[in-house]
């Protein structure tokens, strides 16, 4: 099946590596479609770390947004201003308390905005460490074809050189790629799970 991309789509995260490692390679292919991707994450006191975000982002075709504290109404503003078409962020329920915090703020801003705009028309969730959350396994849903956007995803990961890439990291975003692109045959695939939007969910074609 052809990729349709959106638009526009901004990805909303809790740490300046985390939308490579979660959602990098379908950032790459929504960029090389055509759509106007941003990546949001927060600034770093440590050294090095916004230019590895910046390096990161600029190698999934994307646009770098650093923000300072992820409030409800600080992602009102930034919601408002980029009116996506599709938003991405953490699991509500991720192990990662960082990452919850972001995404319940996030959930929190989205019905005014939504209500005042209709943007953003589509949210989804992305994959966390080991496909798990505090209520377990992450279910399967969305599964994007990454195969040819892997290696993308794989420099902008390394961009993060700060971080333990090559022993840690590296060898996770490959082994979730390949579980999730083994779901639908293909060598590397992300997985994203929707979330309600004013209490709609994403049409489906078939069961």
């Amino acid at each position: 099946m052809p990729f349709a991309a959106p638009a526009s789509v901004l990805t909303v995260m809790a740490h300046p590596d985390d939308a490579e490692l979660w959602a990098g390679g379908t950032l790459a292919r929504c960029s090389a479609s055509g759509a106007a991707v941003t990546i949001a994450v927060p600034r770093h006191t440590q050294p090095g770390r916004d230019a590895e975000a910046a390096a990161g982002a600029a190698i999934l075709g994307a646009a770098l947004h650093e923000y300072d504290h992820p409030t409800a109404a600080m992602l009102r503003e930034l919601l408002l201003a980029i009116r996506p078409e599709v938003v991405i962020t953490h699991p509500l329920r991720d192990v990662h308390a960082d990452h919850r915090t972001l995404a319940e703020a996030l959930v929190t801003a989205l019905p005014d905005v939504v209500i005042a705009t209709g943007h953003p028309r589509r949210v989804y969730t992305a994959d966390s460490y080991n496909s798990l959350t505090l209520d377990g396994a992450i279910p399967a849903h969305t599964i994007i074809d990454i195969t040819e956007t892997y290696e993308q995803k794989r420099r902008a990961l390394a961009a993060h050189a700060s971080q333990p890439i090559t022993g840690h990291f590296g060898p996770m975003a490959e082994t979730l790629a390949r579980l999730w692109g083994s779901r639908i045959g293909v060598t590397h695939a992300e997985n994203f799970v929707p979330l309600p939007v004013l209490g709609r969910l994403p049409a489906a074609p078939a069961l």
